[in-house]
This record gives structure tokens, C-alpha cells and sequence, in this order.
């Protein structure tokens, strides 16, 4: 009995999956879809919603070349059919073609905008085909005409004996098809820091703000065109950790850090998007001396348990990334740009001794974001931040402070408790040192904190 298998085709994503059929003198049995075997082999996870079945009278019965918006697996039930496929993506693989013989045996995973055809070779011929979309009569979606001689796909029944529905012998030469393009990607939260950041590491993304997309408010989310989107970035989200502490704050916190991605989660299942949240080493009491991703949430405070349980939520979603990072330098208000101003302006400032991580400079997060999605990482929880040694908050001043020409000497120090004296402040974690082990394996090389340092001062930090 032939294993389970699968081959690669000159069709980037189209796959053949060659399945154990079991025949005795009463027929035949096969898995048709297992999702775990298949899955394993390398076969994309892609979650059907839909089976649908094609009877074939008469053999020559030939149906496409069609170019449905969802992916599909497709095998054969009864019979033997002739089956091509033409991708009609956008890309550099327009137009490239391959065809081959399918029976019970035989089974071919194929991807959004690949074309695909089938002739029956015997009559009474039945195929069926899983889709991950809901099928809608109204759904518009590329054609091409069968005998298109670019395309060149060998009938095995010439076409002028085949049984061809109406609709299929006018659809339009490959010259003259418009392809379809890819799901687009979407950036929540682009007008802050990290969101600023991505934009320049995707620019051909569509952005949305709170004024665009308030992810918090139910109708804003169900109006918004969630399956026109494959890569959804959620840079939104509340980060004034003293401030989560009041009454007003907590619930702010609550509906930005947790509720609204444990919405996009839901959404992002629906519409089979991949989701990207960005996390923080606030999930954590800091009493590690270092905090790699597979560490136990233990926020101090409501920010960090606010970002922990968003945490919790997109990591019920197959299809995600939830990179968790700290101490975040990007365009905008942040620390660096506030010790850099007092070291212009000549102010000799105390800063916290105490406090010990890394810095992340949005470049460094956006440039990981991109690794991970376009190298297809396993899907999964990764620290990012830039890499060297750990440096407290006061250290990093100092950094500042000599790369602006000032005495590192004039920045003082001061424990967090003397800091904290008679002011309403969350607790902070100790150490937020995050481990990069795993972002590493993915052949992902860091930045060193102080070059990034260096680079941003001399670049983005004026004022």
C-alpha cells in the first residue's frame, strides 16, 4: 500500500498528496482530509468550512479554468479526471502552469488565485473539493479560457469533443486577465510609535488609527473588510502603566490591552488572518534574571495584567505571533528623547539605578516582524528587543548623555523606591531582560542596543 506523501510543484503552494487507498473485495476506504498527518507533512492548515461535491456524467466533461478566492483541497471520490491549474496570482509566477492525472490515490492542495480545471476521463466521474470560504454565488474571482495557448494545457479530449458549460468557453485569454492580487495587510495602531515603525517596514500596507478603527467599539469592528486582509499588525494599545492604576485608566487598559485583541482573535479565526500582537515584558514580576518566552505570567500591576491576558487571548488563534518586548524607543515622546533634551539643555538629572533591560528601537521590532512573518516562523510567543549587555535606566542616560556630548558623570542615580516616594506609581518589574534564544533560531540576527543607540540620536532624536 502506497504511505502518505506529498510533492512539490513548479506552482508555488500548489501540492500533490498522494493517499493510502485500503481496497478489499468490497471497494475501497481512504482518509480523504487528516488534518493532523497531512498538516505534518507540510500541507497548510488551512481550515475548511465547506465540502463540495462535482458529478460528472459523461466523461470529457471539462469545468474551469477558474481562480476561486479561497484555498481548496481537491480529490477524487469516483473515476479519473484530467486536472490543470494555471496560477493567476499578481506576482512573478503569473501564468506558470501544471497539470496531472487525479484518482482515489491522489489529492492536490490549492492556494487562493491558483486557476484550476478538471476533465472527467470516465463517465459517472465525482471529485470534491474542502474550501476554508463560504461559497457565494456572487463572488467575482479571474477565469481563463481553457484552450488558452499560453497556458498550452493538454487535453487529453480535445476540447471541440468536450462537454464545456457556456460561461467557460468565453472567459478571457491569460493577456487579457486582471490577476488577483494578494490579501492585503493592515497595520491597527499606526499613528504611535511601533505603529509608525512598521509602516516604514511595510509600506504598501493600509493603516488605521482609533480615528480610522476603533478596535475597542463592537461596530467599527464588524463594519471593517476583515477578508480582504492575510496579515493583520495590532500595534494599538494603552501604555500609561501609572495611569491603568485609576479608575478610569483600568478600564481603559482592560478594553485596548484585552478586550479588543481577544476580539481580533475572534476575527482573525473567522477570516483566517494571521495576527501579529505586541506584547510586553510587563507580563512578568521581574524577579527572573532573565524571562524567556515559555516563563509563567506574573504582572504586578493592571498594565501588565491587562497585556497579559491580550496575551492569552491571540494565543488561541493558530495563525499568530505575539511578540513580547520592552523599554520601546521609537518616534515620539519616549525616554531617549527626554534624557537627550535635558542634555542640551544642560539639566544633570537622577534616574533609576535599579531597573535593569534592554532597550527596543521600533526598527529593530518592525525589522523581527517582517523575519518572522516572510521566513513562515512557527507560529508562537518571541521576545524581541535589541541585543548586548542589560544596562539599568540610569546607564542608559549616561549613554545619552556622552553620545550628546555631555559628562555621563551628570546623570545621577536613584533607587525605585526613592523615586516612587510620595507619588502614584505602578509597580515596575525589576529585571525585564528578555531572553532571545528563540528569535534567534529563526536565523534572526539583533542589533546591538548601543549602535541602535548611537544610530537613532544621530538621526531621529532632535529634540
Amino acid at each position: 500500500m502506497m504511505e502518505l506523501r506529498l510533492d512539490e510543484t513548479p506552482v508555488p503552494g500548489l501540492v500533490v498528496v498522494h493517499l493510502p487507498v485500503h481496497e478489499d473485495s468490497r471497494g475501497w476506504f481512504k482518509e480523504n482530509w487528516q488534518r493532523e498527518k497531512m498538516t505534518a507533512l507540510g500541507v497548510p492548515d488551512f481550515g475548511p468550512v465547506q465540502n463540495n461535491m462535482s458529478f460528472n456524467a459523461r466523461r470529457g466533461t471539462t469545468r474551469g479554468v477558474h481562480a476561486e478566492p479561497w484555498d481548496k483541497f481537491v480529490s477524487v471520490a469516483s473515476g479519473r479526471v484530467f486536472a490543470a491549474w494555471v496560477d493567476l496570482r499578481e506576482g512573478p509566477s503569473f501564468g506558470r502552469t501544471f497539470h496531472c492525472e487525479l484518482g482515489p490515490d491522489t489529492a492536490v492542495f490549492v492556494p487562493r488565485g491558483i486557476g484550476n480545471s478538471y476533465q472527467a476521463l470516465e463517465d459517472g466521474t465525482v471529485y470534491s473539493y474542502l474550501v476554508n470560504d463560504h461559497w457565494r454565488p456572487d463572488q467575482p474571482y479571474p477565469a481563463l479560457h481553457l484552450g488558452d495557448p499560453d497556458a498550452g494545457i493538454p487535453w487529453p479530449i480535445p476540447l471541440d469533443e468536450a462537454d464545456i458549460s457556456e460561461k467557460d468557453r468565453t472567459n478571457p485569454l491569460l493577456t487579457e486577465v486582471t490577476p488577483m492580487r494578494p490579501r492585503r495587510t493592515l497595520i491597527v495602531g499606526a499613528h504611535g510609535q511601533l505603529g509608525r515603525g512598521l509602516r516604514a517596514e511595510f509600506p504598501q500596507a493600509d493603516c488605521a488609527d482609533r480615528e480610522e478603527l476603533d478596535i475597542t467599539d463592537p461596530a467599527a469592528l464588524a463594519s471593517w473588510p476583515w477578508h480582504e486582509y492575510g496579515l493583520v499588525l495590532n500595534a494599538a494599545g494603552y501604555t500609561a502603566v501609572d495611569e491603568a492604576e485609576s479608575d478610569a485608566g483600568r478600564v481603559l487598559a482592560w478594553a485596548i490591552n484585552a478586550h479588543a485583541p481577544a476580539q481580533l482573535a475572534l476575527l482573525a479565526r473567522q477570516h483566517r488572518f494571521t495576527l501579529v500582537h505586541y506584547s510586553s515584558d510587563y507580563v512578568f514580576d521581574g524577579t527572573a534574571s532573565e524571562h524567556a518566552e515559555s516563563e509563567g505570567l506574573s504582572p504586578l500591576g493592571v498594565y501588565g495584567q491587562s497585556k497579559a491576558a491580550g496575551d492569552l487571548a491571540v494565543a488561541s488563534v493558530a495563525a499568530h505571533y505575539v511578540i513580547r518586548t520592552s523599554w520601546v524607543v521609537g518616534e515620539g515622546r519616549n525616554f531617549v528623547r527626554t534624557m537627550a533634551s535635558l542634555a542640551r539643555a544642560g539639566v544633570s538629572p537622577s534616574v533609576v539605578c535599579d531597573q535593569v533591560g534592554r532597550l527596543t528601537f521600533t526598527t529593530e521590532l518592525s525589522r523581527a516582524t517582517r523575519h518572522l512573518v516572510e521566513t513562515g516562523a512557527p507560529y508562537g510567543t518571541y521576545n524581541c528587543t535589541n541585543s548586548g549587555p542589560p544596562m539599568s535606566w540610569a546607564e542608559i542616560a549616561r549613554a545619552v548623555f556622552r553620545l550628546c556630548g555631555r559628562d555621563g558623570a551628570d546623570v545621577g542615580e536613584v533607587t525605585s523606591a526613592e523615586y516612587a516616594a510620595g507619588k502614584a506609581l505602578a509597580r515596575r518589574p525589576g529585571c525585564s531582560v528578555l531572553s532571545l534564544d528563540r528569535l534567534r533560531d529563526t536565523g534572526f540576527s539583533s542589533t546591538e542596543a548601543t549602535a541602535a543607540l548611537a544610530d537613532y540620536l544621530e538621526h531621529a532624536a532632535t529634540g
